[in-house]
């Protein structure tokens, strides 16, 4: 999208957002998203391109459009390509953003996924017109594996819930293990029932049922949890059979971004967003900002509204985006995945950063993180 603003002379790069409206269910009332998680990443970030913007002759706008399971994503995209924009960020699942890029690909449409975190979506189902900004599940798995690895807390025990998406951060993290030098001792499978989370288990139900669950284990190290639909894992620390550390999704979790990030000049960054959303930003928020952020870096250093030249000038070798995390942010061209330093967090502090220290590569130690260019399975098309 390419037109002339209302005021002055400055060209107006247009931005959509195709977000997921879907409720999420979380065991911890503390943990239920915000409404506009994501989108206000998205605004700060509009905010931040308008600055430079007013300097270089460029305006950014960003058009939001919420979509739920029974929406047609694609009567969505279809919408906002009407209104003159291709770049749009989606927050959707895999499936969805499939479709998404197979709608897009011949409108010129450059998809930013900011939160499938499917490695499908990097390998043989990658496509050239979507740019991975949200980390893979393997990316993830590997930044947490690298710490234990450091500590030598090398013994584990993989604790999986039964949904799909477990399933595969659980494949995850048997790669991690193998990649790094971790022994996975014991697996354990926790199926989810249903019934409500909250009301249902009660505090001294819980305290028994999960001691009941890891009793009897092997001697381990850690307790590396996969769970993505936060049935079980947050009621593990405190509560397991033996004292030992959970990690994975609860307790000390790999993650792109945490409130609690102060390095590299992210106090600045958490202050202005506090001062904006009146909350404290969350890792979607961070990916929604720097997608946006992306855009309007390419677009100032090449001095471009166009879309396509927007996107050359991004995939270009030399790019790279400044995300307050001590290292400049730039793409794989294998896959379009965004390179970035993984976050482990505990809640409260950053505990550390990874990639770890002693794991080298030839190239970028960012790429120890995830599928490596001789690993991939990526063909884009």
């Amino acid at each position: 999208m390419t037109t002339r603003a209302a005021r002055g002379d400055a060209a107006t790069v247009g931005i959509g957002y195709i977000r997921w409206a879907e409720p999420q269910q979380t065991i911890s009332l503390l943990d239920k998203p915000a409404r506009d998680d994501g989108l206000a990443g998205a605004k700060l970030a509009i905010s931040d391109n308008n600055t430079t913007g007013r300097f270089t002759g460029q305006q950014f706008e960003l058009t939001d459009t919420a979509v739920r399971a029974d929406d047609d994503p694609v009567a969505a995209l279809t919408a906002l390509v009407e209104r003159g924009i291709s770049l749009i960020l989606t927050d959707v699942p895999a499936a969805a953003l499939l479709r998404l890029a197979a709608a897009g690909r011949d409108k010129g449409v450059t998809l930013f996924n900011i939160g499938a975190p499917d490695d499908t979506l990097r390998q043989q189902d990658c496509r050239d017109n979507v740019i991975h900004v949200a980390p893979s599940r393997t990316m993830l798995a590997d930044a947490l594996a690298q710490y234990l690895v450091w500590k030598k807390w090398s013994r584990w025990v993989l604790a999986y819930g039964s949904h799909p998406e477990d399933i595969l951060l659980a494949d995850a993290y048997r790669r991690a293990a193998k990649r790094f030098g971790a022994r996975i001792v014991k697996e354990v499978e926790y199926n989810d029932a249903g019934g409500a989370r909250q009301t249902d288990s009660g505090v001294v139900q819980t305290q028994q049922q999960m001691q009941v669950f890891t009793q009897g284990l092997p001697d381990y190290d850690v307790l590396v949890t996969a769970d993505e639909n936060e049935v079980f894992a947050n009621y593990l620390p405190f509560r397991t059979w033996d004292a030992r550390p959970v990690v994975g999704s609860a307790g000390l979790r790999p993650v792109s971004w945490d409130p609690s990030s102060e390095s590299w000049g992210g106090t600045q960054l958490q202050d202005r967003f506090m001062r904006m959303a009146h909350r404290r930003m969350t890792p979607l928020d961070m990916q929604a900002w720097t997608a946006v952020r992306m855009i309007g870096e390419a677009a100032s250093r090449g001095g471009a509204t166009d879309p396509a030249k927007i996107m050359q000038d991004m995939k270009g070798a030399d790019f790279g985006i400044a995300a307050y995390k001590g290292q400049k942010l730039s793409l794989r061209d294998w896959d379009w995945q965004l390179r970035q330093p993984i976050l482990l967090a505990d809640g409260r502090t950053i505990v550390s950063v990874s990639p770890q220290p002693g794991f080298l590569h030839q190239f970028s130690e960012l790429d120890t993180l995830g599928f490596d260019r001789p690993e991939t399975k990526c063909k884009l098309q």
